[in-house]
């Protein structure tokens, strides 16, 4: 009978988890080596990628006198967001109660997570830690758009906020059982809406509040370490499998497909920037390259639980050529200077690859890796709650940080450092040290 019994959970959960991850349910049950070993590769995996991986990306494309500045916000960041995870974060976003909006907080300080509970059949702290991880990178890609001009302490605060505020009631949204848009089916495997959107929203309005740095489009602003920024990025790529083939929260074919997928997206993405600067400009770039692999990544990860490789690598292409567009033409257009290109390439892309999601699903496309579309949904009625969402994520995050932002300017006497310490560099006005010394 257990046999019988252990074999029917798991036809039961399969084709749920392929789709939405965040099924998987807090209860006692029999803990599952293999996968329990997966979760563990993939927990470190997504948090290499912040640190070092984001942390040095990001670090190579600012200017010598903010690298330090940048590596800092980034694993402090790390640290203060898995703080108060433990202390309320993962009771918000994943706590018992039966509200559509947040979690409730029956679970501050992990209350009630020993080594014997269980998620799914997994173990429920090792849960804990890899959602952690999300929700550490996701505060950071803000870092992006207000890099060389923030003042650390407000950096802090607003971090520590807007996670509280906006990224844990939304993964409560998203992926918890009782979360009112996973209730009404949205796709979302690793964080299109919960990660790219609420990112990409927070960073461009919070690049329009800081205002320009001093000779944004008037002077040269040139990343003064590609090496780095290449690195990061390696390193992005490959975390990136902790963070989409993970969120199948097994080790089966499900988290194999997804890890497939990723990859071809990527790939996908970074040629297709690459062949665009190519013919544009007459010589393709590392950035170009490593900004395209990236674009193909965020696309990727709310369906790489829904499509197969073939799926992915046309998503890719879409995502590395809709962000080339909004990188090189939209932002300079409307003159917001998102440092460091936040919202045209993880803004841009989660929203493309959430309404992707929706339609690459479709069985009759034969692109898809899951189940097609759950009992009673079409492409039609699947596109509508993809794009209620991107909608309604992307307008609470706007909401939220905007009065953030104001609060946070009043409680550390304005938020933006002065003219004279943006000239001088944020190594040595936040941090009194210097990224460099030869």
């Amino acid at each position: 009978m257990p046999t019988i019994r252990k074999s029917l959970v798991r036809i039961i959960s399969l084709p749920l988890i392929t789709l939405l991850p965040a099924l998987a349910f807090a209860a006692e049950g029999e803990v599952d080596g293999a996968n329990t070993a997966w979760i563990l590769t993939a927990t470190a995996l997504v948090l290499f990628m912040t640190v070092p991986g984001l942390s040095l990306f990001y670090a190579g494309l600012v200017r010598s006198k903010n690298v330090l500045s940048i590596l800092m916000q980034c694993f402090a960041i790390t640290a203060l967001i898995s703080v108060i995870w433990l202390v309320m974060g993962y009771s918000i976003a994943f706590g018992p109660a039966e509200n559509g909006f947040w979690g409730g907080l029956d679970k501050v300080f992990l209350n009630g997570v020993t080594r014997e509970s269980v998620w799914g059949n997994i173990p429920e702290p090792l849960f804990v830690a890899f959602q952690m991880t999300f929700a550490i990178i996701t505060p950071a890609l803000i870092v992006g758009a207000f890099a060389e001009r923030m003042k650390f302490s407000s950096m802090l605060l607003f971090s520590g906020l807007w996670s509280i505020f906006v990224y844990f009631p939304i993964c409560h949204w998203v992926w918890a059982e009782h979360g009112w848009l996973f209730q009404m089916g949205l796709i979302d495997f690793a964080g299109g809406t919960v990660v790219h959107v609420t990112a990409g929203v927070a960073a461009v309005l919070t690049a329009v509040l800081l205002g320009k740095r001093h000779g944004f489009l008037t002077s040269p602003m040139m990343p003064h370490n590609l090496t780095m920024t290449i690195t990061g990025a390696g390193m992005l790529w490959v975390g990136w499998y902790g963070f989409n083939a993970g969120s199948a929260l097994a080790a089966n074919g499900s988290a194999g497909m997804a890890l497939l997928a990723t990859h071809m997206s990527a790939a996908a993405g970074a040629m297709t920037w690459m062949s665009i600067e190519w013919i544009r400009h007459g010589k393709p770039s590392g950035l170009g390259a490593v900004t395209g692999m990236v674009a193909g990544l965020a696309t990727i990860t709310p369906a790489s639980g829904s499509v197969g490789p073939a799926g992915a690598m046309v998503i890719g292409i879409m995502g590395g050529a809709l962000c080339f567009f909004a990188t090189n033409y939209l932002k300079h257009k409307i003159k917001i200077d998102d440092s460091l290109d936040v919202f045209p390439v993880h803004g841009v892309g989660g929203i493309l690859g959430t309404l992707m999601a929706g339609i690459f699903v479709s069985q009759e496309l034969g692109v898809f890796s899951g189940n097609g579309y759950a009992e009673g949904m079409t492409m039609g009625s699947q596109l509508g709650v993809q794009v209620i969402g991107i909608l309604a994520t992307g307008a609470y995050t706007a909401v939220v940080t905007y009065i953030l932002i104001k609060l946070v300017a009043v409680l550390t006497s304005g938020i933006r450092v002065s003219d004279d310490e943006e000239q001088i560099g944020l190594d040595i006005a936040d941090h009194d040290e210097k990224g460099y010394t030869m």
